[in-house]
């Protein structure tokens, strides 16, 4: 209850102001921790539970990197992945012993923890902003790959180094790659001829529980196979969900297994802030500041060479280090081992952790921002993920249009407008803010820029006042109402239509500048009444007629609809939805024997759309018009609404 309420609290919060989640888990468990308030003194009794969200995160990550995919990755793996754990490690190793006076026990192993990159945050990240599929995602994924398997050699190590293991190292580290390789081809077997039949036989049944269950027992099961090996949990969850990856099951596992990752990855980032001794923190503040940005700087350096050098383009290995720069949640597992075997003090450990974990709170902002910071280290060079251009180059690239149509969010809808455009010759600009679409619609011959559509500036550098037409497709509706005011501010007169999912905001987008508003569940609600009057042998001009009153009357006669069990009450922004609500009238109801004007629902928020009496329905009755016992009430309005029209209609 304490973890859940500070998560819900604490993240509420941060997606106000837009900033990563992970920051409000991390302050959650500084506060709630042994070093803080100390409401959890144990949050050892956490850690075998939370790291069930790395399982999880690295069976879900399993599922986009297929076999081939992965094949195709095996240089970065193994070439780019060893390089650069063999690089840092020495580089803090030497920085260590020879410069601060560490022992080369001491300094290997801290090495080792600062060499290591967070897995959870990275991938999280990386899947939030669209990036796992860039070029720099894949060598991202690929090196933290290969160091699963180095913190497993890192923790064989540390008993070796206090004098404490019954093998020899090198015994231990051959016995855990021939375990490592029979583990990959059992379940390469178990992938690709019994995964299929079990899921196919399970899809069988039409139960969902049953599909959920089995997607928990196969994460689960892989995980423990590694752990009882003396593998990482996470490496046999990927195994696992690699193997199921080029399933026709894919996309379904994937979507059931989402909610436990991200509840049990944030009750990871909170151990992982429960780490943090704010007195530590406090005390040491300029070491633990000059230690985050020695870590961030020189690992993004080091990976930067080490990928450049080996076939990566200058901005891919820029990109790559900056999203590999801070140090990992197995490095926390390392430092314990050691302090638990006697090769560090605990004030060392500490000062460590908190390096690291200040070094992982400002990965988000990494991560976010690298295709910028990238841009600013290398701002003559081009490179594969396309970067926002000057205003200059743009309102250059496009002074010869005019009379032209500004699509305002590439996706699905937009490229759909895009190409019908195109068939009538007419001349068609883009604007996106996801860089790696830019890139292959740019490659694809679209033109197409990449950057902020609500920008006045950009707006006006790609010829707003020259624009004949604007269509905004984006998905969020605040991010719909960004755009309008932006040009609405600065071209009162160019026609602008607005795709929305639903009419939630339909009102409102009016009100702000749209000439036309398009829901996509109402427009496709005409179009299949237009396919079943039509099969119905209904007239086409009746049908077209009926089709344009509902348009013109702004979709009314669409507003609303039964809600079932599975019905989400909550549009996309948390608003609720309209809906409608059938209400009886009995003999005892206070609405008996009253008129439409005299119960007086409008001040309720709700209107009657229908009266059924009998075989008869009225439609919008007047305000004479008297209720009588038996009849039927249909109720337009939201839920809370129509909550309060009831009362007024059974109790006066």
């Amino acid at each position: 209850m304490i973890i859940l309420g500070g998560s819900v609290a604490s993240t509420a919060l941060l997606r106000r102001y837009r900033l990563p989640p992970v920051l409000g888990y991390l302050l959650v468990g500084l506060l709630i921790g042994p070093f803080a308030f100390q409401l959890i003194k144990t949050p050892d009794d956490l850690h075998f539970l939370s790291e069930f969200g790395l399982v999880f995160l690295l069976f879900s990550l399993g599922l986009e990197f297929s076999l081939a995919k992965m094949t195709a990755l095996r240089k970065t793996v193994f070439g780019l992945g060893s390089a650069q754990v063999v690089l840092c490690s020495l580089f803090f190793w030497s920085i260590l012993h020879y410069l601060l006076g560490l022992s080369s026990e001491a300094s290997l192993i801290i090495a080792g923890a600062l060499g290591l990159s967070s897995t959870a945050i990275v991938t999280q990240e990386l899947t939030r902003w669209s990036e796992l599929n860039s070029n720099h995602g894949h060598a991202a994924i690929g090196i933290l790959l290969f160091q699963d398997l180095a913190a497993v050699l890192f923790l064989i190590l540390v008993p070796a180094l206090a004098g404490t293991s019954d093998n020899s190292f090198s015994f231990s580290i051959g016995l855990i790659l021939l375990k490592g390789v029979a583990l990959f081809v059992v379940m390469l077997a178990v992938g690709k001829w019994l995964m299929p039949f079990i899921f196919h036989e399970i899809s069988k049944t039409r139960s969902e529980e049953l599909f959920v269950m089995t997607v928990l027992l196969v994460a689960l099961t892989s995980a423990w196979i590694t752990h009882e090996i003396g593998l990482s949990m996470a490496l046999g969850a990927f195994l696992a969900g690699m193997m199921l990856g080029e399933s026709h099951f894919k996309h379904q596992i994937e979507a059931d297994i989402r909610p436990f990752r991200d509840i049990l990855l944030g009750l990871f980032f909170v151990t992982v802030g429960m780490q943090l001794d704010y007195q530590v923190l406090l005390i040491n503040l300029h070491w633990v500041v000059l230690g985050s940005l020695g870590i961030v700087i020189s690992k993004t350096l080091m990976i930067a060479i080490l990928a450049q050098w080996l076939g990566k383009d200058r901005s891919t290995a820029i990109r790559t280090g900056l999203v590999l720069a801070q140090g990992g949640e197995f490095g926390f597992a390392l430092l314990t081992l050691a302090s638990a075997n006697h090769l560090l003090e605990p004030e060392a450990v500490s000062l460590v952790v908190a390096i690291i974990v200040v070094s992982i709170g400002v990965t988000p902002v990494l991560i976010r921002y690298n295709a910028q910071i990238c841009q600013r280290l290398l701002p003559n060079k081009p490179y594969e993920a396309p970067i926002p251009h000057s205003t200059e180059e743009l309102a250059e690239a496009t002074s010869e249009l005019h009379d032209h149509i500004i699509i305002c969010g590439f996706g699905r809808v937009g490229q759909t407008v895009a190409r019908f455009m195109r068939k009538e010759n007419l001349p068609v600009l883009a604007l996106d803010n996801d860089p790696v679409r830019v890139n292959e619609a740019t490659i694809g011959g679209e033109l197409i820029f990449y950057g902020d559509a609500s920008s006045h500036k950009l707006l006006m550098a790609v010829g707003l006042d020259r624009a004949k037409l604007v269509v905004i497709t984006v998905n969020k509706n605040d991010d719909s109402m960004s755009i309008l005011h932006s040009i609405r501010t600065h071209n009162a007169t160019v026609p602008i239509v607005v795709r929305t999912q639903d009419d939630s905001k339909l009102s409102e987008l009016k009100a702000a500048g749209a000439t036309e508003v398009i829901p996509e569940a109402l427009e496709g609600s005409l179009m299949l009444v237009t396919h079943v009057m039509t099969q119905m042998q209904i007239p086409f001009r009746r049908i077209a007629k009926m089709v344009q009153t509902a348009r013109e009357e702004r979709y009314q006669l669409l507003h609303g609809y039964f809600h079932g069990a599975q019905s989400q009450l909550l549009d996309k922004s948390g608003n609720p939805l309209i809906r409608l609500h059938p209400v009886k009238i009995s003999d005892t109801c206070y609405a008996r024997g009253k008129t439409v004007r005299e119960i007086n629902l409008i001040q309720a928020q709700v209107s009657i759309q229908s009266v059924h009496r009998g075989d008869n329905e009225i439609v919008m009755p007047e305000d004479d018009f008297i209720l009588e016992s038996g009849d039927t009430l249909l109720l337009q309005g939201m839920s809370d609404h129509i909550e309060q029209a009831e009362s007024r209609l059974f109790g006066g």
